[in-house]
């Protein structure tokens, strides 16, 4: 397949393995971008963004990212931080006095983003998917919920409830929505294709995910990962042509913090690549003392409800470089999404990294870390 784009001289490699990606691995549609020391030096798109209609993939196709949206909120967490509005530390209560009952008065921002609060689920099953987009009622329903854990002791993914816990914090701040707020604060300025809830105007040009084949079962809906991963069935996964999928509008331009992110790979690099060291000259975002912050050990190991341990580490909202998630080094920070998409920084390399793909694959899926390979040879890791 051929592809468009650059890459400079010395990352030919990515190229590469972006290649291969579609003669060998079987991409549909996909972008790479990676910028070093704040310059841009890959810049790559190719294939088809949906396949009913053969529509090809241009430079700045969005998709949506699945819980690479959380590296967004921990971004604007983050900055907040860095700014003095919010102590990471200090009980959610502080900021959402309605939150500090049942239990969660000591409940940190901190703990949420380190998948520690204790409230990995919406216990609420009266709720349904219209309550979980007019964020009022799912932001109630978390107010009365009682840990499942002391907080703070033990790890649970908390797979959609992250985004709207730190989300109303950020709500209580700054009186903007998180997606409201990540516009303001950096996405506008920085003319990012990426959103936590679309505008309406950009569904057309969005890629359409489809399936691989041969994905394996999920397990039973009522068990508590797959009621972490849908909302107690109220967002299937993958659910791409369901009403309330991923490839829905329905999903897609209401704010979904922690999962309904919707970028380009350029937008994802982007940010990362301002906040670990600032782009075209620009400030970074985030200073060295708030990556440091960002990328200690919060998270690591088994989870609460015996999940085994896959080798993944947790700084504060972010994933660290890991067996599970490798990436450049220790100050390596980012997220991942289903079916393939990857985006982070690393201030020590100067680095911002996004992929972008539309075919999701599961187990097996070697084209993320290929382009990893790839990019840590380039830099000279």
């Amino acid at each position: 397949m051929e592809h468009s784009g650059w890459a400079d001289e010395g990352f030919g490699a990515v190229a590469d393995e972006f290649a291969r990606n579609f003669a060998e691995r079987g991409d549909l549609g996909a972008a790479v971008t990676v910028f070093a020391g704040g310059r841009k030096v890959v810049d790559l798109w190719g294939g088809i963004a949906d396949q009913r209609t053969g529509r090809a993939w241009e430079e700045d196709t969005a998709v949506p990212v699945f819980s690479a949206a959380k590296g967004i909120v921990g971004i604007c967490a983050h900055l907040l931080a860095q700014e003095g509005r919010l102590d990471l530390d200090a009980p959610i209560g502080d900021y959402w006095p309605e939150f500090a009952r049942r239990g969660k008065e000591k409940i940190t921002t901190r703990m949420v983003l380190a998948h520690r609060a204790g409230l990995p689920a919406v216990d609420d099953r009266t709720l349904t998917f219209e309550d979980l987009a007019a964020w009022t009622p799912v932001v109630k329903a978390l107010e009365e919920q009682e840990p499942l854990w002391e907080p703070g002791t033990a790890l649970e993914y908390h797979g959609f409830t992250l985004g709207w816990l730190v989300g109303e914090v950020i709500r209580r701040i700054t009186g903007l929505t998180p997606g409201a707020y990540f516009r303001a604060a950096v996405a506008d300025e920085l003319s990012l294709s990426t959103w936590i809830g679309v505008p309406e105007d950009e569904l057309p040009s969005l890629a359409r995910l489809v399936e691989a084949d041969g994905r394996p079962a999920l397990p039973d809906p009522e068990t508590l990962i797959m009621r972490i991963l849908t909302t107690n069935g109220l967002v299937p996964f993958p659910g791409l042509d369901d009403p309330h999928g991923y490839n829905s509008p329905a999903l897609l331009t209401a704010e979904f913090p922690a999962t309904g992110g919707v970028s380009s790979a350029r937008g994802l690099a982007t940010l990362y690549a301002a906040a670990a060291h600032g782009v075209e000259g620009g400030p970074r975002l985030l200073s060295r003392e708030t990556v440091t912050d960002a990328v200690r050990e919060q998270s690591a190991g088994a989870s609460w409800s015996g999940f085994p341990d896959l080798g993944a580490r947790w700084g504060s909202g972010f994933h660290l470089d890991s067996a599970r998630h490798p990436l450049l080094g220790p100050r390596s920070f980012g997220h991942d999404g289903s079916g393939g998409q990857l985006a982070f920084g690393d201030d020590a390399f100067g680095v911002g990294f996004g992929y972008v793909t539309n075919r999701m694959i599961g187990n097996g899926d070697a084209r993320t870390n290929s382009l990893l390979v790839a990019v840590r040879e380039c830099v000279g890791r």
